[in-house]
Formats: C-alpha cells, structure tokens, sequence
C-alpha cells in the first residue's frame, strides 16, 4: 500500500492501542495501515455516509471478516465504542472537530488534523483534560496541515496566544515546513493589502503578527 506524503505523516504519529477508531475514514488507509502492522487488535472506521464508507469497507473487507475491522455509519463519535483507546479524526474542519469532540465521549488518545481553524482545536483540548504532546505544521501534496496529537489527563499546559494560533511545537522547535508556511502567508496577506479596499487594519494587523512571528521562529533556527 503506497500513502500519500499527509497520510504517511499522519500514520507516523499512530501507535499500538488495543481499539483504534478512524473517525471520517474517507479510503480507511489509516485504519488498514494499523491492522497491517498490528499496531491494534481491533479497529473501528466510520462515515456519516454509508455510500462513502463503502470505498473503506472494500479495502478492510479481510479484516471485517476476520472480526478486527468494524464499518459505522455514523456522525462523530456517535456510535464509536467509549473503549477505543486511540482516535483518530482528520480531514475535517476544526470547528467540526470540536463539535465532535463535545458531543461525544473523551478517547484517552488523540490523532487530530483540521484542515483549518487549528487554533479552536488546541482551546478546546487544553479546556477539557487534554495534554497536548505534538502540535506541528507540515507540508504534504501540495499543502500546509496541522497535525495536533494528544491524551486525556496528563500534565498542565500553559499556552500563549501565539501558541493558540500558531501551534507550540512550531515556535519553541520550527521547522522549516513552518518557516515556507509564514512566507507564503505574508506574501498573501502583502497581496491582500495592495488589493483590499475595506478591512485593511485586520489585514494590517494580521501581516504584522506573522512578521513578527516569522522574525522569531528564524532567529530560533
């Protein structure tokens, strides 16, 4: 099985529970990549559409029927067992991520990848018992992701603002994937300020956070 570069990152940062659950499994690759290298004894992967999560069951169908894979439809953590031990959601927006998070039970690991609105993640984590143990930005395909992984319980965190927005492991141990996301976000907001007829203080004020933070995390390298 050949991973893309973002879910290659992504199954880099799983590791061996007894149930693993892929919420929005899209293909199940994640799912498969875990029951391959038995790194969990049993694996629940889920869809809010039976037609979508079909992709997924062709791929595990050896292991549904072998009794380690198991296909839901469902809406989040709905009906995912409160036994899984390890979850993953990624691919979603971040304010989607929460929702689920809120109306479901609390897994005691977590894989998380929004696609946007990160810093509503890390808020609602460090708000309900979660210790945050990777918080980084990667690039993949052709795109900038964040990849926040944590466990419930664990030791207190104290976050910064900038390390709401910007994720902690990307300023106190940039990377150079963090370094090409700052330029290219102010070389867009710079192109923003030339064409914006209205809103410029926000756009101004946001071109003056990033060049702060990029001024920061490259006297850190």
């Amino acid at each position: 099985m050949k991973l893309t570069k973002r879910l290659a990152v992504l199954c880099g940062e799983l590791e061996k529970c007894g149930t693993f659950a892929d919420v929005g499994c899209d293909h199940g690759y994640c799912t498969l990549y875990m029951l391959e290298n038995n790194l969990c004894e049993r694996a629940q992967f889920s869809d809010i559409s039976a037609k979508s999560l079909k992709k997924a069951e062709e791929l595990l169908f050896p292991y549904i029927k072998a009794g380690r894979a198991e296909p839901i439809v469902c809406a989040g953590l709905e009906k995912i067992t409160p036994d899984a031990e390890l979850v993953m959601i990624a691919g979603m927006g971040g304010e989607e991520i929460v929702r689920i998070l809120l109306d479901g039970f609390r897994p005691p690991k977590l894989l998380l990848q929004p696609m946007k609105n990160a810093e509503k993640v890390r808020v609602c984590l460090l708000k309900n018992g979660y210790e945050i143990l990777r918080d980084y930005t990667f690039f993949a395909d052709g795109k900038f992701y964040d990849l926040i992984k944590a466990k419930r319980g664990g030791a207190p965190q104290r976050y910064t603002e900038d390390m709401l927005l910007f994720g902690r492991d990307n300023l106190l141990s940039p990377r150079s994937d963090f370094i090409k996301k700052l330029e290219r976000d102010i070389s867009d907001n710079r192109a923003w300020l030339v064409s914006a007829k209205s809103g410029r203080e926000a756009v101004l004020a946001r071109l003056a956070k990033l060049e702060e933070i990029y001024d920061e995390t490259c006297r850190r390298l």
